[in-house]
């Protein structure tokens, strides 16, 4: 920036450097008359005033890719809005907005208002009805709380209907069943015996491994017992002893039967075959399987009489959960009388059926459980918050006086699932009364200390008869979160498909069914005949 004042003192010239020399950005001519000194000193300081003004604006504008400007005129359009005020005014028109929006936050909406049915359908309304600002904020608010109404019923719905999906018997597993118990009744080879004679000593020995699997579910009883024994490094020398209902019996024992696992050893029974499974040894869970108001909780209307509007999404998925038939099942509850229907066993490795191996379980036996009885996996000490991050007070109502009094709500949880029992020093113990004596106080106050199946009355029982193990053992959630860290999958010893999304059905997900479908044998007649592949 340089000023340059002629030898006639008749003009004054401002100009800049650029690429191709200097521009004249201002001249100034001095009319013919005499100018004082004073007046021209005057002039000079007002110049230096401004230039540094000047200066910035030049700066600013070349900043901006103008200094390709040749001429003043080109600078004075980009200049002129700046000088004269004439600045972006966006920020006030959302201010405004804002303003607007704030007064129409309360207003009511009127229960037959006619909404656009989308949003180039209100642009089109505000043009041929020539909406005010005030009209269109009250349009776009009413329309987007219908579709936030819209959107919250279609999640309650999705999760009614994921909720029976989970609690129904697909087409293709019940016709696994059907199938079997046909052959049972029709098949010798179906009825063999279960194991052969000479194997009957073992079910006894404590030199073997002892599995306990408790189950209605043919195909994923299938699935437990041979990732069990494919993952083990010693399969000679592990016993199955599976549990069933009286109505699933004929068909487990045919599958087994005709699908033998040697060289390890398996023994299928019906609850109706075990003689210590009276009505006086179980008189709780007779109650809660034939209470009609149980029955009702768990197999009447979720929907009715539930204020939705008062609940999230999330609490409502729980509350599901909480009310799935399984709950009552008495298959549900045996693990309890575990110590009772084995007597002359010490140590067994319990595992629900959504479970699969992929580690040898040997070194589970190996364990010093402490003198305690059962070896489980800890539920508080992980991040998320569906399932490593469980205490107390998410299984239990702490309102109750009796929970309140008896109870810590921050005391850690643990999974059922996967556990080590010590036998001998359960049966040293009052854990089967403890477990009836809760169960029968929460009937009592008809079902306010807890609604989530069987885990609550066995975190009570258990209390204190607990030997953490390592998390490696046991992976949980893979029912429930899709998000699943598959490397963390491939690790681990037992994956749990514990929740609604279990493998063999429909909503389970696709990127962790191949951990279980690996183990199901496709070129089985029946199960291609039933279309199991087909189905999953």
């Amino acid at each position: 920036m340089q000023l340059h004042i002629s030898r006639s003192m008749r003009s004054i010239t401002i100009s800049s450097s650029s690429s191709n020399g200097f521009i004249d950005l201002m001249k100034i001519k001095v009319a013919a008359r005499h100018i004082s000194y004073r007046t021209l000193f005057h002039t000079i300081l007002i110049l230096a005033f401004l230039l540094p003004f000047v200066f910035i604006l030049t700066a600013l504008v070349t900043l901006e890719g103008v200094n390709k400007c040749s001429s003043f005129d080109c600078l004075g359009r980009r200049l002129g809005p700046r000088l004269l005020g004439r600045v972006d005014d966006s920020g006030r028109l959302v201010k405004d907005f804002y303003k607007i929006l704030n007064q129409v936050k309360n207003e009511e909406i009127p229960d037959g208002v006619k909404l656009p049915a989308s949003f180039s359908h209100l642009v089109s309304e505000m043009k041929s009805n020539q909406y005010d600002a005030r009209t269109f904020a009250f349009m776009l608010r009413a329309m987007m709380e219908k579709l936030e109404r819209e959107i919250r019923e279609s999640k309650f719905s999705e999760l009614m209907n994921k909720h029976f999906a989970a609690s129904s018997i697909p087409k293709s597993i019940h016709c696994l069943s059907l199938r079997l118990t046909d052959e049972y009744s029709s098949n010798a080879h179906a009825r063999k015996q279960l194991p052969s004679p000479e194997f009957l000593p073992l079910l006894s020995d404590n030199s073997y491994h002892h599995f306990v699997l408790s189950t209605d579910n043919i195909l994923a009883a299938s699935v437990v017992v041979t990732s069990t024994i494919q993952s083990s490094l010693k399969p000679d020398n592990i016993v199955f002893h599976i549990i069933t209902d009286k109505k699933t019996y004929a068909g487990m024992h045919s599958w087994f039967a005709l699908n033998p696992v040697s060289p390890a050893i398996v023994e299928v029974k019906g609850v109706h075959q075990f003689d210590w499974l009276t009505r006086e040894n179980v008189p709780v869970l007779e109650a809660v399987e034939n209470h009609n108001g149980i029955r009702n909780y768990y197999h009447g209307n979720h929907i009715a009489g539930a204020n939705l509007s008062d609940t999230t999404p999330r609490r409502f998925a729980s509350k599901l959960q909480a009310r799935s038939p399984k709950y009552i099942s008495i298959l549900n509850h045996l693990r309890i009388y575990i110590p009772e229907l084995f007597p002359n066993l010490d140590k067994v490795v319990f595992l629900d059926d959504d479970v699969v191996i992929q580690r040898d379980l040997s070194p589970l036996w190996e364990i010093d459980l402490k003198g305690k009885v059962n070896g489980a996996v800890e539920t508080c000490k992980g991040e998320d918050e569906w399932v490593m991050s469980k205490h107390f007070k998410n299984y239990f109502n702490f309102s109750h006086p009796l929970i309140e009094k008896n109870l810590d709500p921050d005391e850690c949880a643990w999974a059922y699932g996967m556990n080590i029992f010590d036998l001998r020093a359960w049966r040293k113990t009052n854990i089967r009364e403890t477990y009836h004596s809760w169960l029968k106080e929460n009937l009592k106050s008809n079902l306010t200390m807890w609604k989530l199946g069987t885990l609550p009355p066995a975190l009570i029982a258990f209390k204190g008869h607990v030997h953490p193990i390592d998390p490696s053992w046991h992976m949980l959630g893979l029912g429930y979160q899709n998000k699943t860290n598959i490397e963390s999958v491939k690790k681990a010893a037992v994956i749990h498909y514990n929740g609604q999304a279990k493998p063999w059905l429909e909503i389970g997900f696709e990127h962790l069914r191949p951990f279980w479908t690996k183990y199901v044998n496709y070129s089985n007649d029946f199960i291609r005949n039933c279309h199991i592949l087909d189905s999953v």
